[in-house]
């Protein structure tokens, strides 16, 4: 009797299942269309468009970080969904910035050109994987190394930032070689970087915050590449400087095993 109860759903029941298993398109439909511009600028990078290049990137991370909030709201979070967010930022924040660094710069260095590319690449892959073995046991409040999105914000705003003033690749490959190094290289560091995550949207926050808001976008839309460019260049050292006070403070350095808390975005690398 138990059998034929069980296999005869109600027509609600049937309708609410079908619902559930449609919503999960939303969480992966912002996941691909984050994979589309990291796709986007790697092509705008090959027609030497590189100031689309570098939007691409941006526009890439900014849906990136839209997933993971998108399926907690719709609770249609899923293992295939952190498997197709770590592919997507790979060739979003992997590849593409650096192909697009070297396509734009260092092509001109020659074998140094192409192994920064490739150290760049692979520190983002390592960084990724990583991720996806320690997010149970690193402190949901803070990254371990420089976050992916962030690394290629560097990478990317950069080329935007020179491309904006006129600078030629040419003229500035060493220092978009060592950018390279440096943000590959801090990708796969245990350097404390914060990761916002502990910031609740959906608590009441005073006017004052709002206003404040207000202002920090008019002021990226002062110049976008100054902005957006400079904005990353502080997070990029962020984490040294809170390493060094933490050391200075005698505080634990490490964000492994500092915290009990699963962090809330499994498989988002941000």
């Amino acid at each position: 009797m138990s059998d034929g109860e069980d296999s005869d759903l109600t027509s609600a029941e049937v309708l609410t299942r079908k619902r559930s298993k449609g919503l999960y398109i939303l969480p992966n439909l912002f996941t691909l269309a984050a994979l589309f511009g990291g796709f986007y600028a790697i092509v705008m990078a090959m027609n030497a468009r590189f100031d689309q290049a570098a939007i691409g990137v941006f526009c890439a991370m900014v849906l990136d970080s839209l997933d993971g909030r998108v399926a907690r709201m719709t609770n249609t979070q899923s293992a295939f969904g952190e498997q197709m967010d770590s592919l997507s930022d790979m060739v979003s924040f992997g590849a593409a910035p650096a192909l697009i660094a070297y396509v734009w710069a260092l092509t001109s260095l020659g074998r140094w050109g192409w192994i920064a590319a490739f150290v760049y690449c692979a520190c983002a892959a390592l960084r990724l994987a990583r991720f996806n073995v320690n997010t149970t046991v690193v402190d949901k409040r803070f990254f371990q190394g420089l976050p992916s999105p962030a690394a290629a914000a560097l990478v990317a705003g950069f080329i935007w930032l020179m491309n904006d003033i006129g600078v030629a690749g040419l003229d500035v490959r060493w220092p978009m070689f060592a950018l390279m190094l440096y943000s590959g290289l801090t990708m796969v560091t245990n350097v404390p970087f914060y990761s916002f995550k502990d910031l609740s949207f959906k608590r009441s926050v005073p006017f004052v915050v709002i206003v404040l808001l207000a202002l920090g976008i008019a002021v990226i839309n002062i110049h976008p590449p100054i902005v957006m460019f400079a904005l990353f260049v502080i997070y990029g050292f962020s984490g040294y400087a809170l390493y060094g006070w933490r050391k200075t403070k005698g505080l634990q350095t490490s964000v492994i095993s500092t915290s009990t808390d699963e962090p809330d975005e499994r498989g988002l690398h941000k």
